[in-house]
């Protein structure tokens, strides 16, 4: 019987790559992305089904938790890939500041949302070491009593977010994981992001899509990771660095309950 991972964030980067992997090893793959044409040429490409939504919108969110739930019986692996850092503030179409939606917000609705269906599976959440730049504040997580300096601790935020979510869902008995992926050389994210990824690419620091993606690769299919849920990864080896923030008792319950209030869920 083969085994169902969903990908978000698919058509490109990390998460076209392990895609690609993945079905090549004979799992049933749901290529999830925002770009229509992208999306459907990777699902194309690996032999996986192509889903859409744009996580600028909860309700588009909420549609293909839908289609997915009805598509599959059951889904071994959840992995939530899709993100980025935004160099401009904005505020999305629900009224959340767009990289705490896209980051935390969106993959934490479609999680629950399929939950029923991940029983008994793995979440995995793309992190990233840049948590540490970032201060989890539950009275302001939308960034709007703290300067915006081009996004990027805004994004280290959301990300201690995506580590904490790992965790919330282990305490549930979900087993779940996040990861950095190390510095890949793709075209992800936008405006001061991507001249870093330049950066890093012309400087020989930057890793390949393919080995940025062995990590999520690993623990989709890891029969035992060897290490207790909920525990994040860098790269391949586990114990990460984390954000003292995110160390704080009851940082993660807390950060449950106010994401599952700004997304509608009882």
């Amino acid at each position: 019987m083969s085994h169902t991972i969903v990908i978000t964030g698919a058509s490109s980067g990390i998460g076209e790559n392990a895609a690609g992997r993945l079905a090549a090893a004979g799992w049933d793959v749901a290529v999830v992305g925002r770009n229509p044409d992208r999306t459907r040429a990777v699902a194309e490409k690996v032999g996986g089904t192509p889903f859409l939504a744009d996580y600028d919108r909860l309700d588009e969110v909420r549609a293909l938790a839908a289609s997915l739930a009805g598509r599959y019986e059951r889904i071994d692996v959840l992995a939530n890939n899709a993100g980025g850092l935004i160099h401009a503030r904005g505020l999305s179409a629900d009224g959340h500041e767009r990289t705490l939606q896209h980051n935390h917000l969106a993959p934490f609705l479609l999680t629950n949302l399929l939950l029923p269906k991940v029983a008994g599976g793995r979440v995995i959440g793309t992190a990233s070491s840049s948590n540490v730049a970032g201060r989890l504040r539950l009275d302001d997580l939308e960034w709007t009593k703290r300067p915006w300096l081009g996004g990027w601790r805004a994004y280290g935020t959301s990300k201690i977010a995506t580590i904490l979510f790992a965790q919330s869902l282990a305490a549930r008995g979900i087993e779940a994981y996040s990861f950095h992926p190390g510095w890949v050389a793709t075209s992800f994210g936008s405006g001061s992001q991507k001249r870093l990824a330049n950066v890093m690419t012309r400087s020989g620091l930057a890793i390949s899509p393919e080995q940025g993606a062995s990590p999520l690769v690993h623990l989709a299919t890891a029969a035992d990771t060897g290490v207790p849920s909920g525990t994040y990864f860098s790269g391949l080896k586990p114990n990460g660095r984390i954000d003292r923030s995110a160390r704080e008792p009851g940082a993660a319950e807390a950060l449950w309950d106010v994401s599952a209030r700004l997304v509608g869920l009882a």
